[in-house]
């Protein structure tokens, strides 16, 4: 991810010092040349690697001087000062200095990946797909270059299919019955295609050193992508654990060798967790094959990854207020989210989950204003890149449903179901859920129509079978 004050100037150039001081080469100084009122008499030079930051003393400019470099000359004569200046400048930038010092893959630090993760965050997909995909071009071979593609593509298509609603997750409910997703092809294909691409470049490089952590780590956050994907958007569960094990044993090894690379923790922590949730029928019986978990050191790991994490620790605070939600804990997951969105006051998502879990909470019509109060920042141009306002006129149904305020609460899963573009199986969802209302407001003729709305939007899914039932007889209540 990129920094946690990414938007702060000093952290950018934090992140170029730390990448350039990475990935030199022998006899390049990657550290500071002071220009302008503080330089040694000159401009940048052409061998300048980098960009300028604006500072309060003159223009700080990040350079790989190259030994004909007049700056070069002057550090190669004091090698001292270069020390001193290296220093100073992590001395002198506070807040997120110590998340460098975390062990983790030189291009992670690449000024084009922390520009490119800005996008991300601000579900500006396209822009984070545009910059990852000339990254991956500028890397040939790299499978993390290969993975960050890939994890935005995947993410970019979860978001299109209305699946990072949190809603849908929050219970049981996901595992079972019948769920209608429409699943792009093309899009399906450059993914598993990016994903064995990933995986082979990772094979190639443990074959010379089986403790490549970033090979490893590389190919354990691959297949956990993978799996995320074809248990979300294709249903396949058993596949996707025998991916999740997998992926596991990647970051489990990672650890192993480098109980500093903090990244490797979100996928190890999920692991922990999900398995130690299971039920105990199904921890007896998986047990004998070895696979084990802990809710309590998956989310102690979880917790360690959001303070120290690299490139995972928003990843790791999302999931952490997904399983606070789950086991009820909501005060604390809204805190986990207020931190988020102060980071990314313009995450559409963050914004919304803090309704979600404020409706959760039993906060009533102070959870409405809240789903009130994202749709009017989604009103304002510029606000939200891509806000898909169906996630939350189906929220704000749900809460006005919850005070009992049924035809306001059946419009609103209206909206959501005939919001442009919106997924399949949240448009089935909202009209069953709009029915119901209708029903229970002693609109019948209406509720009729939104069952059959809900049947013909998604006729081969577990909803569609609960609105025939409707039709038949009126809902009433649980």
């Amino acid at each position: 991810m990129p920094l946690p004050h990414s938007s702060d100037g000093w952290a950018r150039l934090r992140s170029s010092v730390f990448y350039h001081c990475l990935t030199s080469k022998p006899g390049e100084f990657p550290f500071l040349a002071i220009l302008g009122s503080l330089s040694f008499g000159n401009r940048a030079s052409s061998s300048t690697r980098g960009g300028t930051l604006p500072g309060q003393c003159g223009t700080v400019v990040m350079a790989a001087a190259r030994p004909q470099s007049r700056a070069t000359g002057t550090f190669r004569r004091c090698p001292g000062l270069v020390r001193l200046l290296g220093i100073l400048l992590l001395v002198a930038m506070p807040s997120a200095r110590l998340a460098a010092l975390e062990r983790t893959n030189p291009l992670n630090y690449d000024p084009l990946v922390r520009e490119a993760y800005r996008h991300f965050y601000n579900l500006d997909f396209p822009g984070a797909v545009a910059r990852f995909d000339k990254f991956h071009e500028q890397h040939p071979g790299d499978p993390q270059g290969t993975a960050l593609l890939l994890n935005a593509l995947i993410f970019q298509e979860l978001y299109r299919l209305d699946l990072l609603d949190t809603t849908f997750y929050a219970n049981d409910g996901f595992l079972s019955g019948k769920h209608a997703t429409d699943e792009d092809p093309r899009a399906r294909d450059r993914i598993f295609a990016l994903a064995d691409e990933a995986v082979r470049e990772a094979d190639a490089r443990l074959e010379k050193n089986p403790n490549d952590v970033d090979a490893l780590f590389a190919r354990g956050w691959t297949r956990s992508l993978r799996c995320a994907y074809i248990a979300m958007v294709e249903r396949s569960f058993a596949s996707g654990f025998r991916l999740a094990t997998k992926a596991r044993d990647d970051e489990q090894r990672v650890l192993q060798l480098d109980p500093d690379y903090i990244d490797a923790k979100l996928v190890t922590g999920v692991y922990e967790y999900v398995v130690g949730a299971l039920p105990w029928p199904f921890k007896f019986l998986i047990g004998f094959v070895g696979v084990t978990g802990s809710k309590t050191q998956g989310l102690a790991m979880l917790y360690d990854d959001s303070r120290r994490g690299v490139i995972t620790k928003v990843e790791a605070s999302t999931v952490i207020a997904l399983f606070l939600r789950r086991e009820g804990r909501y005060k604390e997951a809204i805190q986990v989210v207020r931190s988020l969105i102060e980071q990314y006051p313009h995450d559409y998502l963050f914004c919304l989950e803090e309704a979600n879990l404020r409706k959760d909470d039993g906060e009533g019509m102070a959870a409405v204003e809240a789903y009130r109060k994202v749709l009017s920042d989604a009103a304002k141009p510029g606000y939200f890149f891509d806000a898909r306002l169906e996630l939350a006129y189906f929220g704000l149904g749900d809460a006005l449903r919850g005070q009992r305020r049924y035809a306001e609460a059946a419009q609103a899963y209206e909206e959501a179901a005939e919001t442009q573009n919106a997924g399949t199986e949240l448009k089935v969802r909202s009209f069953l859920a709009a029915g119901e209302c209708r029903d229970l407001n002693r609109e019948r003729r209406k509720a009729i129509q939104d069952y059959q709305a809900a049947i013909g939007a998604g006729p081969n899914t577990s909803r569609a079978d609960t609105a025939r039932k409707r039709l038949q007889n009126p809902y009433h209540g649980n």
